[in-house]
């Protein structure tokens, strides 16, 4: 398997308030391009003349002991019916972000995506095509990444995803790619310490449909987190959000007074913003996994077999390679990978 490029040029760009408000402006464009590709090419199909929900769908796999959710099938290069389906297509259409910094973000020099994510989408492709290149990306927010696999607009979702129980029933995953944990994101000058009781009375904001929320539904600290109108359409989206750059802005604009999401993508933000830090240590341990339809089993057999080659040679491994390119500087000391488990 060849080598997918890293594109490290200009992310440094994106660093302090000038990348803030590029990340803003990418931010206030994604609704229009949800769900769409993000290239005007294949825009009503797959390419290959057949609908997305003309996707086959295979048995369903289970997650027998969800104990451990990270555990996924044996790693497999046999081809199925999602496999057939993406060769015969010549494209493998991929649910990202583009507001992540560092994980999958738009260089607004040169217009592409790029980022941790974005390397592993491509070395799909490679393994499955045979060219990093072959791929439609598709911007996909926090809220409709399963429904985006459900309804066949896409075939993996890889948007810093975390592997648990209750999405299990809804999608299939690869093991686990990345390890991160839920962490909390406030201004320097806060009184703000961590996900504690310092929280009472403020505005936190987390993203719709993340751990983040269900973390705060479950334990709020006093913190004041949710819509007047969440899950109708007069939902402000003010403490609930669509996508989780949205959380920043609101901190910046002083909206909200709090964030909590995804220690990984805090980390992004903060590089980002120099007025913002995380705060507290981590307070949950989670796992990011490639996320595919229920049923695709070839297909996550394929992306484990992908993510061993990606993990192997350990300094110098392609996964290695790319946490050194994009991540090391905001989030230091990993020395590997997880290691997967298999059921």
């Amino acid at each position: 398997m060849t080598g997918a490029r890293i594109r490290r040029t200009g992310a440094g760009a994106l660093r302090g308030w000038g990348g803030v408000t590029a990340m803003a402006v990418a931010c206030a464009v994604t609704a229009l391009l949800t769900l769409l590709p993000l290239a005007h090419r294949d825009a009503e199909s797959f390419g290959d003349g057949t609908s997305p929900g003309a996707v086959a769908a295979a048995v369903p796999a289970r997650a027998e002991d969800c104990e451990r959710p990270e555990a996924s099938l044996r790693p497999s290069t046999a081809d199925g019916p999602a496999i057939k389906k993406i060769k015969a297509r010549g494209k493998l259409v991929a649910g990202v972000d583009q507001n992540s910094y560092l994980w999958g973000s738009r260089n607004p020099a040169t217009g592409e995506l790029e980022g941790f994510d974005i390397d592993l989408v491509r070395a799909l492709a490679d393994d499955i095509l045979g060219d990093p290149d072959k791929v439609i990306f598709r911007a996909v927010p926090t809220n409709q990444r399963i429904l985006a696999l459900q309804e066949d607009r896409v075939d993996v979702v890889v948007r810093t995803m975390t592997i648990n129980c209750s999405r299990l029933k809804d999608v299939a995953f690869s093991t686990a790619y990345f390890e991160a944990g839920q962490q909390v994101l406030a201004a320097k000058d806060s009184g703000v310490t961590g996900f504690d009781d310092s929280l009472k009375g403020l505005r936190v904001c987390s993203t719709e449909g993340s751990t983040a929320f269900e973390a705060l539904r479950a334990q709020p600290h006093g913190a004041v987190f949710e819509d007047d109108h969440d899950g109708t359409p007069r939902d402000e989206d003010l403490l609930t959000v669509p996508n989780q750059l949205d959380c920043l802005v609101r901190l910046q604009l002083g909206e909200v007074d709090a964030v909590v999401t995804d220690n990984a993508l805090a980390a992004g933000q903060a590089a980002q913003d120099p007025t913002v830090e995380l705060k507290g240590e981590r307070f949950t341990t989670e796992y990011y996994g490639v996320a595919a339809k229920l049923g695709a089993d070839d297909l996550v057999a394929r992306v484990n077999h992908v993510l061993e080659e990606y993990r192997a040679g350990g300094a110098d491994s392609r996964w290695m390679v790319s946490y050194r390119a994009w991540l090391e500087s905001a989030l230091p000391g990993v020395k590997a990978p997880p290691a997967p488990v298999y059921r």
